[in-house]
């Protein structure tokens, strides 16, 4: 099983365009190439430097000895070649965490494929016995040899993705994007794209001992920002130091105009003048535009407080459903005065932000466009429910509780409604969204585990409270955040008793019992409970929050009595 990081440290990116008026007066002979403007030959220059580089992590190769050799292939100050190493060890460390998660992934969908293959043989064999239609055969005899090659498919991948973690290696890793590799290879792209795209980034971390950023400065005049892209390519050797490194002059500047959004400009100017450190990532675009990623990094989250309580978020697909639980773990009415207010820069048409308040401090923000709206337009509307959200938080002075679903890769499969189900499902960016704004205002946060949250709150405070199960889902989310255990009660002992009662006793001529509507499943699952509520209350809390813990039976039981 992979093991899970946890973020402690969080960034802001903010996007903007670099429009450049100032090149050097001169051109490098050795590493210019035909009539390219500096600017791009030093992109060039550093695509190269990380792919190399790349090759030399997979060799082994040691800090020192990638900065020594690669200003002297490449032309680049050492600040960009160690820059480079950088960018490489990230690829090479994300493609060694999704090795893991790729073999897990894998494994699954295969056992799946093996399932589906037993059942399209099982369905085959009785169809023949039968003597149905030919075309009925033969449309099954289709689905077993695909299912046979689906199967052979899974089980290749799955060898070589063993024999690389067996041998230490990855799999091969294709710069310039392996989609748009695969369209030059069908030719349904040029091959110049795809050189393009490896050759279009310049990229420098932010340092705080110089000030923020010594290759790319950013600056403002008073009236707008400026950018200066330091040229390295065209410095020269003035010497070596202690390490026989190659000491250079100081590198000319390609400078121009930096455009900001206008709502974060504020914040870059503060940051510029406290002399934080930034980073900066310069892409070049086919229609050579470049595209400026300003990333600062906000630094650790504070750990929430719930001497108060806390706000409970549950997430769905149309919006969220929030909790106001006490210091108590109960939930608590919202306080006099409170209100949300429909945001000034929605107003597509009536009902777009809809605010449905519970008894007892329960309310759903829904939002019915987060469903299937096109991405950008979804982006921003998460980016408003978030905002909401987090000023709730401000209001009550509590800290936001959250959960941590999972809808990996290994979860898709050949079911077309749950895969677009899982898909469109706006959950990571919510959750993200959330979190960064909460960093950004100062109010810290916590994610737990969403395992059976739904299921206790079906059957604890669905009906006790009187609202929908979304609803007591945020509370189970808010009191597992706070650290209180969910107890088998009393009063849950005596529903499951009264359902088996009714299960296997003749009480009504419609009501499923023994021998005609009460299937093996449910008798199994009712013999599980009668050991497991027995034991729930005496094990420890992450025993009670296991997937096979008694909720599990309990979900079952819910959905069979449907």
């Amino acid at each position: 099983m992979p093991k899970k990081h946890k973020k402690d440290k969080f960034s802001m990116t903010v996007c903007g365009e670099f429009f450049p008026e100032v090149y050097p007066a001169f051109r490098s002979g050795k590493w210019s190439r035909g009539e390219e403007d500096p600017l791009v030959t030093e992109m060039r220059l550093f695509s190269a430097c990380m792919r190399w580089a790349f090759n030399r992590l997979l060799e082994g190769a040691s800090r020192d000895e990638i900065k020594k050799l690669g200003q002297e292939l490449f032309g680049i100050n050492s600040r960009y070649v160690d820059d480079a190493r950088l960018k490489a060890q990230a690829v090479l460390d994300s493609q060694k965490e999704l090795l893991e998660l790729e073999i897990e992934e894998t494994g699954n969908k295969l056992s799946r494929a093996r399932k589906k293959l037993s059942t399209a043989m099982k369905k085959l064999a009785k169809a023949e016995e039968r003597g149905d239609a030919p075309d009925i055969v033969e449309k099954l005899r289709l689905a077993v040899k695909g299912r046979n090659n689906r199967l052979a498919s899974l089980e290749k991948k799955l060898a070589e993705l063993e024999i690389h973690r067996e041998n230490g290696t990855i799999p091969k890793v294709v710069f310039g994007g392996r989609k748009l590799w695969e369209k030059v290879c069908k030719g349904r792209a040029t091959r110049e794209e795809w050189q393009a795209s490896r050759k279009n980034r310049l990229y420098s971390r932010g340092d705080e001992t110089k000030g923020g950023n010594p290759n790319m400065k950013v600056s403002f005049d008073g009236q707008e920002f400026r950018l200066a892209v330091s040229i390295s390519h065209l410095s020269q050797q003035t010497g070596t130091d202690k390490l026989g490194r190659p000491k250079m002059s100081r590198a000319p500047r390609v400078e121009g105009m930096l455009w900001l959004p206008e709502k974060q400009r504020d914040l870059v100017r503060i940051w510029l003048a406290m002399k934080l450190p930034y980073t900066i990532e310069l892409v070049r675009t086919p229609e050579g535009r470049y595209i400026v990623h300003l990333t600062f990094d906000l630094g650790g989250m504070k750990e929430p407080d719930f001497a108060k309580g806390c706000l409970a978020l549950d997430t769905n697909p149309d919006g969220v459903v929030l909790c106001n639980v006490s210091a108590l773990g109960q939930p608590e009415p919202w306080p006099e005065g409170f209100n949300i207010p429909c945001p000034g820069n929605l107003g597509k048409y009536e009902g777009e932000f809809q605010v449905i308040t519970y008894p007892n401090g329960f309310l759903y923000i829904r939002i019915p466009d987060l469903a299937y709206a096109s991405s950008f337009r979804r982006d921003y509307l998460i980016g408003v429910l978030a905002k909401a959200v987090v000023d709730i938080a401000f209001f009550l002075g509590k800290p936001i509780a959250l959960e941590e679903l999972n809808f990996s890769k290994d979860r898709l499969d050949t079911n077309k409604k749950f895969n677009r189900m899982a898909s469109n499902f706006p959950f990571a960016k919510m959750v993200e969204a959330v979190c960064r704004r909460a960093v950004k205002e100062g109010m810290p946060f916590k994610l737990v585990p969403a395992r059976h949250t739904s299921t206790i709150g079906y059957w604890k405070y669905t009906k006790r409270y009187a609202v929908p199960v979304h609803c007591t889902a945020a509370l189970v989310i808010g009191r597992r955040a706070m650290g209180f255990k969910e107890w088998v009660t009393k009063e849950l002992k005596q529903l499951v008793a009264q359902i088996k009662q009714n299960l296997t006793c003749k009480v009504d001529p419609y009501t499923p019992r023994e021998g005609r509507g009460m299937t093996r499943r449910v008798r199994a699952c009712l013999r599980r409970l009668e050991e497991k509520l027995l034991q729930h209350n005496g094990l420890a809390r992450w025993q009670q929050e296991a997937y096979y813990s008694v909720w599990h039976d309990l979900k079952k039981l819910a959905l069979s009595l449907r």
